[in-house]
C-alpha cells in the first residue's frame, strides 16, 4: 500500500519485494522466449496476442500495448489468479475437516448429479445448490482480501459526514460486508445455509462481495468460480479428508490477517474413496 515509502525501510517487506521481482523477471524471460518464436498468424497464448498488438500499435503515441505493460499485466494474471484460488481451497479443506457433515453432503450431491464414472463439468453446478452454497460460504468465511484493493475517487465525493477530494485513495472494506449480521444470520460461523433458501435451493446474497463490486471488480471472477467448483468437486469425488486432530480440536483462526487472510498451517490426509 505504501510502496514509495516501504521500499526504503528495512523489514520483512524487502524479502517480499525481492520475491515479486523474481516473478517479474520470470515473466520477462517468458516474454523474450515468445518474441523469438512468435508467429503472428498463430498466437499461442496471452503473451503472443499482446506482442502482436504491440506490433500493430507501435506507431501510436498513447498506446497501452508496450513491454512494461505486457510484463506487469501477465504478472497480475499469474499472481492474482493463482494465489487467491489456492488459498481459498486451502481454507476450504480445513473448514471441511472441521465440518465433516458438510463434506459428506457435498459428496452425496456429487454422487447424485455426477456419479463416479465421469469428471465434474462446470455445467453441473446449476444442479448442485448445496455444493454451490458451500463454495460461497468458504469464500465468505475465508474473507481472502478483507481490505479489498486500492481505489481512487474520480470526483469530490461526500460519504456520510466526510468529504473525499478527487484523487483520494480508498479501500473498500470487503470483510465488513462479508461479516455483516444484517445479511448473514451468524456471520462468525461457517454455515452453508447462509446461501440456501427454505427449499434447499441456492439463493444469492447482495453482501457476497469477495470479488469486490462495481466497474473495477475482479475481471477473473468467472474463471475463479469455475476453478473453485471444478477443483473442489473433482477432489471430493475421489478423496475424503482426514485430519490428525478431531474436528472439535481444529483451530480455524487465520495465521495472518492484513491485506490478505492467510489460513493456518495444518496437516491433512487425502484418503481414496
Amino acid at each position: 500500500m505504501f510502496y514509495s515509502v516501504m521500499k526504503y525501510l528495512p523489514g520483512p517487506q524487502q524479502q517480499a519485494f525481492k520475491e515479486l521481482q523474481g516473478l517479474e523477471d520470470f515473466i520477462a524471460r517468458k516474454v523474450e522466449q515468445n518474441q523469438h518464436t512468435l508467429d503472428p498468424n498463430s498466437p499461442r497464448d496471452f503473451i503472443d496476442c499482446f506482442l502482436i498488438r504491440m506490433q500493430e500499435e507501435q506507431e501510436k503515441p498513447n498506446t497501452e500495448f508496450y513491454m512494461k505493460n505486457l510484463v506487469l499485466t501477465t504478472l497480475n494474471l499469474f499472481f492474482a489468479g493463482t494465489e487467491t484460488v489456492s488459498t481459498t481451497l486451502r481454507y476450504g479443506f480445513l473448514l471441511l475437516m472441521k465440518h465433516p457433515d458438510v463434506e459428506a453432503k457435498v459428496y452425496q450431491e456429487i454422487n447424485q448429479v455426477i456419479g463416479k464414472n465421469r469428471q465434474p463439468k462446470f455445467e453441473d453446478r446449476a444442479k448442485m445448490p448445496y455444493t454451490d452454497a458451500v463454495i460461497h460460504e468458504i469464500q465468505r468465511f475465508g474473507d481472502m482480501l478483507p481490505m479489498g484493493l486500492a481505489r481512487r475517487v474520480t470526483k469530490d465525493t461526500k460519504f456520510r459526514d466526510f468529504l473525499l477530494p478527487k484523487g483520494t485513495e480508498v479501500f473498500p472494506m470487503l470483510g465488513s460486508v462479508l461479516r455483516d449480521p444484517e445479511f448473514f444470520s451468524n456471520p462468525q460461523d461457517f454455515n452453508p445455509q447462509h446461501f440456501l433458501d427454505e427449499k434447499g435451493q441456492f439463493k444469492k446474497n447482495d453482501a457476497f462481495v469477495p470479488f469486490s463490486i462495481g466497474k473495477r471488480n475482479c475481471f477473473g471472477e468467472g474463471l475463479a468460480r469455475m476453478e473453485l467448483f471444478l477443483f473442489l468437486t473433482n477432489i471430493i469425488q475421489n478423496f475424503r479428508f482426514k485430519s490428525p486432530q478431531s474436528p472439535q480440536d481444529i483451530d480455524l483462526s487465520p495465521k495472518h490477517v492484513g491485506f490478505a487472510t492467510i489460513p493456518p498451517n495444518y496437516t491433512m490426509n487425502f484418503l481414496p474413496r
